[in-house]
């Protein structure tokens, strides 16, 4: 053992910048991503709702909440990452029937008041209902970039959470 002259011994004289680096040879890396059917179930379940509310007036939502639950239904047992973007889309899409179904109600409302007034709300509801058409344009171009945003994630494997949704089914 090397020492010092008063006798300390010397442990390890090499400079920091001198020893070897470990290396990542004898590491494995294990992925845990999903597999190619398991996202294209979760990125049909996306797709499939958006097509089934296209197909049958996206006001009317409800096929395309019934689209991801039959996903749902399908896969829940076999693949976690597709049940959760299944249970993802039918949640966003009985979120977006439900907000659909309130802007039909409020113009119900407004059409009544104008009604009831006889004309003279019109003043007031016209503009509440220029704002109301506006809010439905909003949550169609919402659906819709969303379920596409949606269905290419889960193609990607990753997962998506959709904005504005309400989570009724956990």
């Amino acid at each position: 053992c090397l020492a010092w002259p008063r006798g300390v011994p010397i442990l390890d004289a090499t400079p920091e910048w001198f020893r070897p680096e470990p290396t990542m040879e004898a590491t494995t890396v294990q992925t845990l991503s999903p597999s190619q059917s398991d996202r294209l179930w979760a990125a049909g379940a996306h797709a499939g709702a958006l097509l089934a509310a296209l197909a049958t007036s996206w006001s009317a939502g409800i096929a395309g909440a019934l689209a991801a639950f039959a996903v749902w239904m399908l896969v829940r047992d076999r693949s976690e990452f597709a049940a959760t973007h299944a249970k993802e889309a039918l949640n966003f899409n009985l979120s977006m029937l439900l907000y659909a179904i309130a802007a039909v109600a409020i113009g119900v409302v407004l059409v009544g008041a104008t009604v009831l007034t006889l004309g003279l709300g019109l003043l007031v509801t016209a503009p509440a209902g220029l704002l109301l058409v506006l809010a439905y344009a909003a949550i169609a171009v919402t659906w819709l970039v969303c379920s596409l945003i949606a269905a290419f994630k889960a193609y990607d494997g990753q997962d998506y959470r959709y904005p504005l949704t309400l989570r009724l089914f956990g």
